[in-house]
């Protein structure tokens, strides 16, 4: 099984306010889309970054090729034991997901 890294353009993680990270995963075409949609468990993703399942938001969003997730973060931004302020280092983790 590939990794997700290795089937689409990009894959990037930003801050989504002191309490949310997205992830957004560029497919760059409908085949790598439809591929990424079925193949890519939000529970999964989920477990990747502890979070609770119920937390995860996922956006297919087929107009432009791209899925979005968010997710609550682990810790508030900016506070003592947060170890990613700008949420950048979400992207690399999820990008070595294998994809079915």
């Amino acid at each position: 099984m590939p990794d997700l890294g290795s089937l689409v353009h990009k894959v990037r993680s930003k801050n989504a306010g002191p309490f949310w990270v997205t992830l957004d995963i560029f497919c760059g075409d409908a085949q790598t889309f439809a591929r990424v949609c079925h193949g890519l468990d939000t529970a999964a993703v989920a477990a990747l970054f502890g979070a609770a399942p119920d937390t995860v938001k996922r956006f297919d969003i087929a107009d432009l090729n791209v899925v979005k997730i968010s997710l609550p973060r682990p810790v508030i931004q900016g506070g003592v034991a947060d170890r990613d302020m700008h949420g950048a280092a979400w992207g690399p983790l999820l990008s070595e997901m294998q994809i079915a």
